[in-house]
């Protein structure tokens, strides 16, 4: 079955100082936190702060390469994890086809977020990831400690952003591991 979810916050891993995208069930309590690069953290991470570029970067010519070809992104869905590597699918509509394309989860969030296509999550993934929110600003982890989310700030453009996930001090957030 799947659950809609969507992006509740960035975080670090500071056991393997790694971003993470915490995905959050829609109109329930369970997150499924996923490792990804610090390439697609910054994508995420801008596209959340609604920061806009003279030009368009990777995903945003990702977006427009789907729209001249006549296609568009219906969903996100995570499918699957294997041995710690997570799994997702775009579904894509072009001539009333629906077409499923193979793709990181980092990478398809990013997509999903530019053109506001809905994202979902294999249930049994939730379930496995056994974390519950306890409020806005804390993610729990293993032992009691957790991740900090990082919330950017409109006001930055690019070069603070990055500047800003660059500086990140993995002391500054808890430990979580799967």
């Amino acid at each position: 079955m799947l659950v809609e979810v969507r992006v509740q916050s960035l975080a670090l891993d500071r056991a393997t100082n790694t971003p993470v995208v915490i995905l959050e069930e829609i109109g329930g309590e369970r997150v499924l936190p996923i490792w990804i690069g610090p390439g697609e953290a910054s994508a995420i991470a801008m596209q959340l702060a609604e920061m806009e570029f003279t030009r368009p970067l990777t995903h945003d010519l990702i977006c427009s390469v789907l729209k001249s070809l006549g296609g568009a992104l219906q969903k996100v869905i995570i499918t699957r994890v294997e041995q710690s590597t997570y799994y997702a699918e775009l579904i894509v509509q072009r001539n009333g086809d629906l077409i499923s394309l193979d793709a990181r989860p980092s990478d398809s969030i990013a997509v999903a977020l530019r053109v506001d296509a809905r994202i979902f999550a294999d249930d049994e993934l939730l379930e496995e990831a056994t974390v519950e929110v306890v409020d806005e600003e804390t993610v729990p982890g293993p032992g009691g400690k957790g991740l900090h989310p990082f919330e950017p700030d409109a006001s930055m453009d690019a070069e603070e952003l990055k500047k800003h996930l660059k500086g990140l001090d993995p002391e500054d957030f808890g430990r979580f591991s799967p």
